[in-house]
């Protein structure tokens, strides 16, 4: 990376690092966020993606590596990164004895909003978010959808460039979580650049681009598309209502087979890209009808953790084990397993 800060991009790293005695948290993690993107930081719990984050809004000190953030140094600069971002934490951070309107208040004083701007800015606010019916109620009083929605607005009052988002729709219902994310599409349509951390998987299709984190290190970065193109996985399902069970058996001995999984009555496959999977289905279940499926984010993300995890830890005590065959971008896929929250 270069002294000066690219134009086009708004957060450059490269081998970034954070440990904590012994552990390292962050390893080698190189980004490139444009300004004026929508950009998705995806991984596990335990990733390294809240210690990244940390380190991008100079809240903590990088142990190696350097990077910059709306054109100051993350070692050097952090208080003046402060003042140019807005930053929403994984847990709700306003004061719930105050009110909505109390708290934009308070948080457009801590911005640096002058006075003469406060009023009509948090007025502003209240109307674009849908927050006027609640402006005099306590934030401790709301639901987790709302509480979301005033800590986002507390972020944004001051109308920085840049906002980050450390996991925001955590444990917030499926209704509140659409709201949420229309809200960020209208920030960034409005010219904010926004850098979000999730582990859902259905979030990181709504971004325009995408870093795969595991362990501390990015495994691929892109668009959602391209990413997932990369993996060279294919997918196919057939509903077998009585002998799914039986026909997912037989599929995990086949060579290619990357994941298998149920949905009710519909049996899902996902494979290398030199194994068709409709043809698999109808070997073991010559009775149905499969069909084509589209390959997920979440298929890749799973893909690959699982290659990782295995290279590492090779099962049955066997030795390293070396990473399926390469796909056309001569990147290793990888073996399998799956969502925990489907």
């Amino acid at each position: 990376m270069n002294d000066r800060n690219d134009a086009d991009f708004i957060v450059e790293t490269d081998h970034l690092s954070r440990r904590f005695g012994d552990l390292v948290a962050v390893r080698d993690v190189s980004l490139r966020v444009k300004k004026g993107e929508i950009y998705g930081v995806l991984g596990p719990n335990g990733a390294g993606k809240s210690t990244t984050i940390r380190m991008l809004c100079g809240i903590l000190d990088p142990s190696g590596g350097k990077g910059r953030v709306v054109g100051y140094d993350i070692a050097h600069e952090q208080e003046q990164i402060k003042q140019r971002i807005g930053y929403m934490t994984q847990r709700f951070s306003l004061y719930e004895d105050l009110t909505v309107q109390e708290n934009l208040d308070f948080y457009a004083g801590i911005y640096g909003v002058s006075r003469a701007r406060r009023r009509a800015r948090v007025d502003e606010v209240l109307e674009t978010t849908g927050l006027v019916p609640r402006r005099k109620q306590l934030a401790g009083t709301l639901s987790g959808g709302w509480k979301q929605r005033v800590a986002l607005a507390s972020s944004t009052i001051h109308q920085p460039p840049l906002l980050f988002l450390d996991e925001p729709t955590a444990g917030v219902d499926p209704v509140s979580r659409r709201a949420f994310w229309k809200e960020i599409h209208r920030l960034a349509a409005g010219g904010t650049t926004i850098l979000l951390t999730t582990h859902y998987m259905d979030e990181a299709e709504r971004c325009h681009r995408l870093a795969f984190i595991f362990r501390g290190h990015v495994l691929d970065e892109g668009r959602p598309d391209d990413v997932v193109a990369r993996r060279g996985l294919l997918a196919a399902e057939i509903d077998l209502p009585d002998t799914s069970h039986a026909a997912a058996e037989s599929l995990r001995s086949r060579a290619g087979v990357d994941e298998i999984e149920h949905y009710g009555h519909t049996l899902r496959v996902v494979t290398h890209a030199s194994v068709d999977p409709i043809e698999l289905l109808r070997e073991v279940a010559p009775d149905g009808e499969p069909r084509k499926a589209r390959v997920t984010v979440e298929d890749a993300f799973v893909s690959m953790v699982r290659a990782e995890e295995e290279a590492v830890e090779p099962p049955n005590g066997a030795g390293p084990r070396p990473k399926a065959e390469p796909s056309p971008e001569g990147r290793g896929p990888g073996a399998p397993r799956r969502r925990g929250d489907r």
